[in-house]
């Protein structure tokens, strides 16, 4: 069904896909600068602040369930710019928000709208480069987009400086929209097969992903690790700025560290997709996020000092930017003709925890990072427990 044959060396379209897997990462690191003042502003605490994240996180896991179906329907393309309509809707109502209860609302509808940008940017990718492709895409678009949570922060606090918060929101409302005028211009419609929108059909498709061993573990590891960034991100800014006494506009830079190990670890596992296997790729991964955060929970109790963390967490994050477009190609490897499907159930899985993992978080930290630096933790070493038995176990291929 594919409209045109696009050249897949074309960077253009890796970048293209990259900006539409971005928006998920640009929507909660642009605004975590603000996340301490919107507790005065909205004259509410840390915890129900810290549940905007959750709240996103919330609407975008649940639509995975209709996204991917209606793309494998549809199309990816009409799925994509009806997402990208909905999501600028709600990032101006969110903007226009007046209490702390109508921006949670708001942030559940928001990531409805996100969901369609690294769900279906993930399927497109396995659609035009194949299985064994998909890997090396994957690294890449995720070494591009890695940009975003270097740059979010660092112009949100930018913004805040001279703009009210809700000003951050109206520019990833424009983000969206210009996104969605690329896409509806130069990106290409990669479906290759249509698949009934029929309700049996879509239990039986999600009953056949989660009876594959292979796409099961290979997704719950993936989702624990991912899991384990989104505690970071829950918790950082009131660490940083109220814990650690960061200034307001500094808080951007510290990310550049963490950002610098996710482009590093996304590059090398693109080298590495070349000549090792995934699993292995994988295993690599999970032993470095883990180290990462076995540092990061001892570096404070030595030493109370944003580098205690951010050191660590380049790290973590390195192994994520590693294991992470393996677990992807890995998990939709066997399943060509519902790739949309396959991610859908991924990417629910994988924000799902992380909305439990923030909303954890923002509920037991006060006045100590150990609570996010132990989640961190057990997030990864749960994850390294089942990439071993992704290599060792028995999975079914």
């Amino acid at each position: 069904m594919s409209d045109a044959a696009p050249d897949h060396r074309s960077p253009g379209l890796i970048v293209l896909l990259a900006s539409l897997v971005a928006l998920g990462p640009l929507t909660i690191d642009m605004y975590l600068p603000a996340l301490p003042g919107m507790v005065d502003a909205f004259a509410t605490d840390t915890a129900r602040v810290q549940l905007t994240i959750s709240a996103y996180l919330l609407g975008f896991s649940l639509f995975h369930l209709a996204c991917g179906p209606l793309a494998d329907r549809f199309g990816r393309r009409p799925v994509v710019l009806a997402g990208l309509a909905l999501y600028a809707a709600a990032t101006v109502a969110c903007a226009l928000a007046e209490t702390i209860e109508q921006l949670i609302a708001y942030r559940v509808v928001q990531g409805v709208g996100a969901c369609v940008g690294p769900t279906l940017g993930r399927t497109i990718a396995r659609d035009l480069y194949g299985p064994q492709g998909a890997a090396r895409a994957l690294a890449l678009i995720a070494m591009i987009m890695a940009l975003a949570p270097a740059v979010a922060p660092t112009l949100g606090s930018l913004m805040l400086a001279v703009l009210p918060w809700p000003w951050i929101f109206l520019s990833l409302a424009a983000y969206s929209l210009l996104v969605a005028i690329i896409v509806g211009w130069k990106l290409p419609e990669s479906l290759p097969v249509q698949q009934a929108l029929h309700p049996v059909n879509i239990a039986r498709n999600y009953s056949i992903l989660l009876r594959h061993a292979q796409f099961r573990e290979t997704t719950v590891a993936s989702a624990l690790l991912y899991a384990g960034m989104i505690c970071f991100l829950s918790g950082a800014s009131f660490v940083f700025i109220e814990m650690m006494g960061v200034p307001l506009e500094y808080f951007g830079a510290l990310f550049l560290t963490t950002v610098a190990g996710y482009i590093g670890g996304s590059a090398l596992s693109a080298r590495l997709a070349i000549h090792r296997r995934s699993e292995t790729v994988m295993w690599q991964g999970g032993l470095a996020a883990t180290g990462g955060a076995v540092l990061m929970l001892v570096g404070p109790l030595v030493w109370f000092h944003p580098a205690s963390i951010v050191v660590p967490m380049a790290l973590y994050v390195g192994g994520v930017g590693i294991a992470l477009p393996h677990a992807m190609a890995m998990a939709l490897r066997p399943f060509a003709e519902m790739a949309g499907t396959a991610s859908a159930l991924f990417g629910f899985i994988q924000m799902g925890l992380s909305a439990v993992a923030g909303a954890v978080v923002g509920a037991l930290l006060n006045d100590s990072p150990l609570p996010m630096t132990a989640a961190i933790l057990l997030c990864s070493l749960l994850s390294l427990l089942l990439i071993w038995r992704l290599r060792h176990g028995d999975m079914a291929y």
